[in-house]
Parts: structure tokens; C-alpha cells; sequence
């Protein structure tokens, strides 16, 4: 029998998880990380949930840790003139980081999440599939795991058919948040308002200088304008063309199914979590890749995460370095 330590959010998919590894025969325990103030109801939700189902729970207070790799970091990109994308770093470095390594000291053999995505094992590696219920698939956000993360991870819900079948067994199981709502925003900016809570939280503004404008800031152009990137404290602004590439620059990049390509690959790439899948061709370089794709994709954001498939396999992820010009 497997001891599995759930990381539970408070919400129906991790509390499902629970439900569905029971079901499978393995000794389940719960835990929630309490990743900010505030943070207090979630967690209480999961312990009642965990009560319920009759499985042990933890509390991890993670609010020291939460700042510094993942507050931190968002600020840090943001003063840089970058747009992190924060859950991409909080599941390498706290779900499938600290999380991971606290379940392995009290004994766990691993760990589960509520993330709608597939773990195989081919050619002595491990690798990610999209889930069976592609309209909730997360690979993208899980594109920085490692090897070892991979080894000691299951996603229960990766081959469930569709949501209801997660509320119907919730709710068979008389658990009293089988009908709440799903999360959608960034945990600790729940509003949405990121420049206030930056400017909050010590990230400084910058004077400089509007490169052309875009409409609404004071200056009638006499055609719509959009900002097209930052050099040093100025913002650069131009027509909506400007905004499109067909060259993105990939660093930090974390490969599945081998360490390094020995070729140019053709992958189906994403620049951001909502964007459809675009053919590419993946050129390896010194510092990261290359993606070049066979249509200019529109506004690829220093920053962000860019994640490269072949089918359903996840190939890789990086942070976009930004566009490189032809």
C-alpha cells in the first residue's frame, strides 16, 4: 500500500483526489499549506473535508517560504519590466518543492495534487500527457517539474472524463464543498489588482518616458496604439503589427522526456496558459531555445511561460526572454 499526502486547497479537485487514491487502496493523508494571511478559511475548509472522508490532516505554515520564492520573485520580474506567471513557480518550488519534501519526512511515499494532467513513464523517464478532460488540462502550469518531482507525484484526476463526474463523486461522498466554486485568480491577489498590491508590497515605479502612446494615456495619435515592450524605464508603444513575431527567445528551459534535444524539434507551442497551440519549429541554443513559429503569434511577454508539445506529450517549458528580430 502507498502513502499518499494529498495537498489539499480547500477546494472540490484535491478533495476528489483523496477520494479517488482511497478508492484505488492507498493510505491517504491530507495537508494544506497556508501560504498567506487570509489563508485561514481554505485551510479549514480542507481539514473539515479531510474529517469527513476520515483521513489524517496537516497544516504546513508556509508563509515565510511563499514570500520568498514566490512573492519575491513575482516582484522582482515585475521591477524588471517583465509578467511573471507566479503558479508556474509556486508548483516547482512549493507544491512539488517544500510540500514534497515535508510529506517525505513524516513518512509519505509521495505526494498527490487535484491538476487535470496524465504521468507516464517511457523510454526511463517521466513525462507529462495532457489530461482526458482537455478543457481543464494544466500541463502548461506544470512544465518546471524535474524527474524526481515527477517520480513521487500523482494527479488522480488526469483521466477523469469531465468536472461533474469530480462534483457527483464529491457530493456521493456527502463532502460539503462538492459544489464550490472553482479558483481563477492569482491566490495572493485575489481582486486582480496587481499594481496596487505590488506598490504594497515595495515594488517602486519607475519615471521614464511613453515611446508613441497608446489611446487613453493623453496623447491622440489618431490610431489605436499598444505597448510593445520596455527599454530600460521607457515604454515602447507602436500599431497592433508590432506586436506580433514569428521568433521567441526561451530561457530556463526544463525538458521531460530527455535532458537536452540533439535536434531541431517540431513541437505545437503555448505563450500563455489561455492560447491555442501553434506549430513551431524548437532550435536548441546555448542558453535555452529558440521557438520559430511557421505564423507570427501575437505579443510573446518576457516573463511569461512558453510550453512546447509534441501531441499530447509535454515536451518542455520556459520563461520567454522575448522576441528576436528577423
Amino acid at each position: 500500500m502507498r502513502r499518499i499526502l494529498v495537498a489539499m486547497s480547500g477546494g472540490v479537485d484535491s478533495a476528489a483526489a483523496c477520494l479517488l487514491l482511497k478508492k484505488q487502496g492507498c493510505e491517504v493523508g491530507g495537508a494544506t499549506m497556508l501560504l498567506r494571511d487570509g489563508g485561514e478559511a481554505e485551510a479549514e475548509d480542507a481539514r473539515r473535508a479531510a474529517e469527513q472522508m476520515g483521513i489524517d490532516f496537516h497544516l504546513f505554515d508556509l508563509r515565510r517560504e511563499f514570500q520568498k520564492n514566490v512573492i519575491d520573485e513575482f516582484t522582482r520580474v515585475y521591477q524588471t519590466g517583465g509578467t511573471p506567471n507566479p503558479c508556474v513557480v509556486c508548483n516547482r518550488t512549493m507544491k512539488f518543492g517544500v510540500f514534497l519534501d515535508k510529506a517525505l519526512v513524516l513518512g509519505y511515499d509521495g505526494i498527490a495534487t487535484g491538476h487535470y494532467a496524465r504521468i507516464e513513464e517511457k523510454n526511463g523517464r517521466y513525462v507529462l500527457r495532457t489530461a482526458r478532460d482537455r478543457a481543464k488540462d494544466q500541463t502548461y502550469m506544470l512544465c518546471g517539474l524535474s524527474q524526481w518531482q515527477l517520480a513521487h507525484t500523482l494527479f488522480p484526476l488526469g483521466t477523469v472524463e469531465s468536472k461533474a463526474e469530480i462534483r457527483a463523486l464529491a457530493e456521493q461522498a456527502g463532502l460539503a464543498l462538492s459544489r464550490k466554486h472553482d479558483s481563477q485568480d492569482i491566490c495572493f491577489v485575489p481582486d486582480g489588482d496587481y499594481m496596487a498590491y505590488l506598490t504594497a508590497h515595495g515594488l517602486v515605479p519607475q519615471a521614464g518616458n511613453f515611446i508613441t502612446q497608446r489611446r487613453g494615456l493623453g496623447i491622440a495619435l489618431g490610431q489605436r496604439t499598444y505597448v510593445l515592450g520596455k527599454r530600460g524605464a521607457d515604454v515602447i508603444l507602436g500599431d497592433e503589427a508590432g506586436l506580433f513575431a514569428r521568433r521567441v527567445a526561451v530561457g530556463e528551459v526544463n525538458y521531460l522526456p530527455f535532458d537536452q534535444p540533439e535536434a531541431p524539434l517540431r513541437v505545437q507551442a503555448k505563450l500563455r496558459y489561455t492560447t491555442k497551440f501553434a506549430d513551431a519549429l524548437l532550435l536548441p541554443t546555448d542558453d535555452g531555445c529558440e521557438l520559430r513559429f511557421d505564423t507570427p503569434q501575437r505579443a510573446p511577454t518576457p516573463g511569461q511561460t512558453a510550453a512546447f508539445f509534441d501531441g499530447e506529450y509535454l515536451v518542455g517549458g520556459g520563461t520567454i526572454l522575448g522576441s528576436i528580430e528577423e
